[in-house]
């Protein structure tokens, strides 16, 4: 029996429509706004995308992790259709819903937070990351904060401050937010151990800045952009000691993580810690701007009225989506699925490994999975020329991937979690095909 294939290319990509809207695109959108795959989409479903051209790419990319439940997930889109006929906006703090607090209960209840809990929801990871800091200064009255090297936490002023890597993200845009140091995260592969990690965080404390005008330490608990880089259980057990030593609020960043990625429905769960505060993004609403700080009752309720807010932040749209995207991980065996497919991807990425020597390293907690490519097993130089080869290759024959690192040397893998194991199978056997390509 013939197997059916999900992957259509039927022009050059971009084919001539999208060749058009990119030209376009040129003329009248911000530099800054580059394009990582030339794909100018029409439609999207599960784990494949559609382009103007109509050919058909299965998506590894997942709206840099934003579709764990998959493009157009039925429940999702239903929710969301549902909603914008009752009302579409009112800002929850003028005119309130009940969306808002019934998301807030749902979220709190599968939360690792073992005594009262409050939630405050947001547009955006950036928008969560900055509250939660807000949050983290009122409760403790201390102005510093405390990240780390490989960090991402997003864009705006102290985010972006937070942020390790300069280019692209922060070169030429300073001065920046004050009051922020930042720490070696534990990097095995490039012999960074938890233990150094840990003693060189104790460090800041006698050379940069005193424990106690520390307000929050914030941690991925597997860097995004950083390289899909997990951090070891010592770390983050290591981590809340000396938060607890010190009474510094220990802000967990799960805006990539979260949402089943792992393996889990939060990363935090496979540490056995409880943070002070969370922030969560990307996938929470299948695709809409939603985002949200979970935490202890007592930091939240720190805060004085009108700290913080927005006018569009818990969008109810965005809300119904969340609910749905819940029901989804409830009612649709998602965690399982994530697991099935983290076990068929690491198995296959590690035979890459053992044939290519370029690939230095395979990581990742669940199905949040990585290459690192370099030039030698031996020193372990960063090989992003490789890492962008095999992308363009996997484009050519129809795959949509990402690359991630601060050397831009990872191939990151953020499919929905909702591939079918054809789909799977077709995508890792394109991959399989490009790397050969790029690495003969």
């Amino acid at each position: 029996m013939a197997t059916t294939r999900t992957i259509e290319l039927r022009t050059a990509v971009p084919g001539p429509r999208g060749r058009a809207i990119l030209e376009r695109k040129e003329r009248v959108i911000a530099a800054a706004k580059a394009i990582t795959l030339p794909v100018v989409a029409a439609e999207a479903r599960g784990s494949t995308i559609t382009d103007v051209d109509g050919n058909t790419f299965i998506d590894f990319t997942g709206g840099v992790g934003c579709l764990n439940v998959g493009h157009s997930n039925p429940r999702v889109v239903e929710a969301a259709t549902e909603q914008l006929e009752r009302f579409t906006h009112t800002d929850f703090t003028v005119v309130p819903y009940e969306l808002y607090v019934t998301l807030a209960e749902r979220l709190l209840a599968l939360a690792p937070f073992r005594g009262p809990a409050k939630a405050a929801f947001f547009n955006a990871g950036t928008e969560a990351v900055e509250n939660a800091v807000k949050f983290a200064r009122l409760s403790t009255r201390r102005p510093a904060v405390i990240a780390f090297d490989g960090a991402f936490h997003g864009r705006t002023l102290l985010s972006m401050t937070l942020t390790s890597r300069p280019h692209p993200y922060k070169a030429g845009m300073g001065p920046l937010a004050p009051e922020v140091y930042r720490a070696p995260f534990p990097y095995e592969y490039r012999g960074v151990d938890a233990e150094t990690a840990l003693r060189e965080l104790r460090g800041l404390f006698t050379t940069h800045v005193a424990a106690e005008q520390v307000a929050a330490i914030v941690v991925e608990p597997e860097q995004g952009e950083g390289g899909f880089v997990p951090a070891p259980l010592e770390f983050m057990q290591g981590l809340r000691r000396i938060c607890d030593e010190h009474g510094i609020v220990l802000i967990v960043d799960e805006v990539q993580t979260g949402f089943g990625r792992t393996g889990k429905l939060f990363a935090t769960e496979h540490y056995g810690i409880e943070p002070d505060l969370m922030t969560l993004a990307k996938s929470i609403a299948g695709g809409l701007p939603l985002s949200a700080v979970l935490g202890k009752a007592e930091i939240l309720d720190a805060a004085h009225e009108g700290a913080v807010g927005g006018t569009f932040v818990g969008n109810p749209v965005a809300q119904a989506a969340a609910l749905a995207v819940l029901d989804a991980f409830e009612s649709d065996g998602i965690l399982d699925r994530a697991a099935t497919v983290a076990e068929t991807m690491r198995g296959r990425m590690e035979r890459w490994q053992e044939r290519y020597p370029a690939i230095g390293d395979v990581r990742g907690l669940g199905a949040m999975l990585a290459l690192e490519l370099v030039r030698d097993r031996e020193t372990k130089e960063p090989a992003p020329e490789l890492a962008t080869a095999i992308v363009e290759a996997a484009l050519e024959r129809g795959l949509l991937l990402l690359k991630a690192g601060v050397h831009g040397n990872c191939i990151r893998v953020l499919s929905p979690l909702v591939i079918t194991d054809a789909e799977l199978e077709e995508a890792l056997a394109v991959w399989e095909d490009a790397l050969a390509a790029a690495l003969a």
